[in-house]
């Protein structure tokens, strides 16, 4: 019942999480500062152990299987970084990043079923060890134990988390339908990504605000980078998607097209084929040997090149110009906060994510 699983590939420093290094952290203040959330987060992670024990030893084990295996703890990190606007951090703090990294969790286990993935954070998805109704229930479980730490953190946060969870389900929804016949294909998958994503990184950045007794009026700057920042990543991950060798995550490149996944640099694709036949003709391609694997019948020579000259194609760049634009969108959102370290890691963070392509 208990598969071979790699140590836990912990990323529990500023630097592996949102990419700060120490140079950044130049005085005294900014150091005791780094120092906060380096402790924050070994406390969140010492209760993330405990927060996904159960007494039912088959639900400790999948509960517990992607949380050992890895994961930077993004959204944790957010929440201790936006909490030091306030008081800093506390045991409502602690709480909260927690709950919103099981919630990721549990989305992550219901996202490789609705994908069919087979590699999640370097090792075997957990359909793909336990099938899909172990998967689905673990998931469950997860937004369950979420659900609960959110009670008993009180109605401030049971509101932004049922919101949460509302548009990571819409999200999937949609993205899982695709768009309307009158709806913008392009401004539809943005939207999809705003709600799987986004959200869910704003409300981690938002608790961090509320739990910390920071100003009221941090709130929305931090929500709007969150979602912001969230598709920033996303599209990045687009790019990262074509990239020419196997990534330590086990990915192939061209997953989510081999997929039938459409991102964004198809979809840009797609648009310029109504009036480019070079654009036209890749798209065929593309289209025809998608879907001759999804068959078994595929070329894999055929789909590997028409994936490079995808890579190559200027809708690529395109893509990685809009990731560009949401990050630095991102930074505009957070005129409003002070100046200090918060706005110095958060605006680096934004930097460092649109900068994981090069």
């Amino acid at each position: 019942m208990n598969p071979s699983v790699p140590l836990a590939r912990r990323s529990n420093t500023l630097s592996s999480s949102l990419g700060l290094g120490e140079k950044l952290f130049a005085s005294s203040d900014e150091r005791r500062f780094a120092e906060a959330i380096e402790k924050g987060l070994e406390a969140v992670e010492a209760g993330l152990l405990a927060q996904m024990s159960f007494a039912d030893e088959i639900a400790d084990v999948t509960s517990r299987y992607l949380l050992e295996a890895g994961g930077k703890r993004v959204r944790p990190v957010l929440t201790l970084l936006t909490a030091q606007l306030g008081e800093g951090n506390n045991a409502d703090v602690i709480s909260a990043a927690q709950a919103v990294e099981i919630t990721h969790l549990a989305s992550l286990y219901h996202d490789d079923v609705m994908d069919e993935a087979q590699m999640r954070r370097g090792v075997p998805s957990a359909q793909s060890v336990w099938g899909n109704s172990v998967a689905i229930l673990t998931g469950d479980l997860l937004f369950a134990r979420a659900s609960k730490i959110g009670a008993g953190l009180g109605e401030r946060v049971l509101a932004l988390q049922a919101a949460t969870f509302e548009r990571l389900c819409l999200g999937q929804l949609h993205e899982t339908i695709g768009p309307r016949d009158d709806e913008d294909p392009i401004e539809h998958y943005i939207q999809v990504l705003a709600d799987k994503t986004g959200s869910l990184i704003a409300a981690a950045a938002q608790v961090g605000v509320i739990f910390s007794n920071a100003p009221a009026e941090y709130r929305q700057p931090v929500q709007i980078f969150g979602e912001k920042i969230g598709v920033a990543f996303q599209l990045i991950d687009d790019v990262i998607d074509l990239a020419s060798e196997v990534d330590d995550t086990g990915k192939t490149p061209g997953t989510d097209l081999r997929s039938g996944v459409a991102t964004l640099p198809l979809l840009y694709l797609r648009e310029l084929a109504k009036t480019d036949t070079d654009a036209d003709e890749l798209l065929r391609r593309i289209e025809r040997d998608v879907t001759s694997a999804f068959y078994g019948a595929a070329d894999e020579a055929d789909l590997t090149a028409a994936i490079a000259e995808l890579r190559e194609h200027p809708v690529t760049q395109q893509t990685l110009a809009e990731a560009h634009r949401w990050s630095r969108e991102a930074v505009d959102a957070l005129a409003p906060l002070p100046e200090g370290p918060v706005k110095k890691a958060l605006t680096r963070f934004a930097e460092t994510i649109v900068e994981r392509s090069n």
